[in-house]
């Protein structure tokens, strides 16, 4: 298999082709989403409540994402692969490029941040030092404490019009690929239509060009909340790898995320 390529991506968009991602986290669950069909994987910073047991995302480390994506890299090698900057490592110029530049020697192919218009700087620099960035929008976890939860974004008018300024800000920076985390469908909509680049979704609809799940919530092993947008895809199936072709099958054609998965 050739890799998969942000230049893949692109075409998958313009053909109007979705496409399936996961979180992925150690090598051997990397090979199995590679062996059944997933062409793109983030590294993220949810392992910090998946993996380590944390309440947030907030304690993981730089260090964290470093160990986990080059284990991931072994097990998926042809993979587009994402990782995420956790909390607070891209607060300035200097210690952003040199935290995405040990992420991308770990084996990412694209680095993933938090946040709107306000990190367009960092982007554009980002990229004219060779690092492809994903902006990550609507419901960012790391903000969880200003947010006061985890919330629904984007639902009041000026708060949808201001996260499509955000998402267009991102794209003319530079950013190759948008993350859109608990939105309005119509929303999601609307900034899929508006940006050339790929959007992916997460409680955003069926409307992205691409959708991503927590693979713990995909496989119905998410322990305490279940998010709204989760399926467990093991119980129809009762097999890992039916699982995740499941997952994929389900993806392209559009019957997941359902309207029970969805917000308005």
């Amino acid at each position: 298999m050739k890799p998969t390529t942000v230049s893949t991506l692109l075409q998958w968009k313009k053909s109007g082709r979705k496409f399936a991602s996961i979180t992925a986290y150690d090598f051997s669950f990397a090979r199995l989403f590679a062996d059944e069909g997933i062409q793109v994987m983030l590294v993220g910073d949810s392992l910090g409540m998946v993996v380590q047991g944390h309440d947030s995302t907030l304690p993981v480390t730089l260090a964290d994402i470093v160990y986990h994506t080059r284990a991931v890299r072994r097990g998926a090698p042809q993979a587009l692969l994402l990782s995420d900057l956790p909390f607070m490592t891209y607060a300035t110029p200097e210690q952003t490029f040199d935290n995405a530049a040990q992420l991308m020697r770990a084996g990412a192919n694209m680095v993933k941040l938090e946040g709107g218009k306000w990190l367009a700087e960092t982007v554009r620099q980002l990229t004219e030092r060779a690092v492809p960035v994903c902006g990550h929008l609507g419901l960012t976890p790391q903000s969880v404490n200003i947010f006061g939860g985890y919330k629904i974004q984007g639902r009041e008018s000026e708060a949808a019009d201001a996260l499509l300024a955000d998402a267009l800000a991102l794209e003319a920076a530079g950013a190759q690929m948008v993350v859109l985390e608990c939105v309005p469908v119509a929303l999601a909509k609307r900034v899929t239509e508006a940006l050339t680049i790929p959007t992916i979704g997460i409680g955003a609809g069926n409307v992205t060009d691409g959708q991503i799940l927590v693979m713990h919530d995909a496989f119905g092993i998410t322990g305490g909340h279940i998010p709204k947008f989760a399926k467990n895809f093991l119980t129809q199936t009762g097999d890992i790898r039916a699982a995740v072709r499941q997952y994929l099958a389900e993806v392209e054609d559009g019957s997941y995320p359902a309207e029970e998965h969805s917000f308005h």
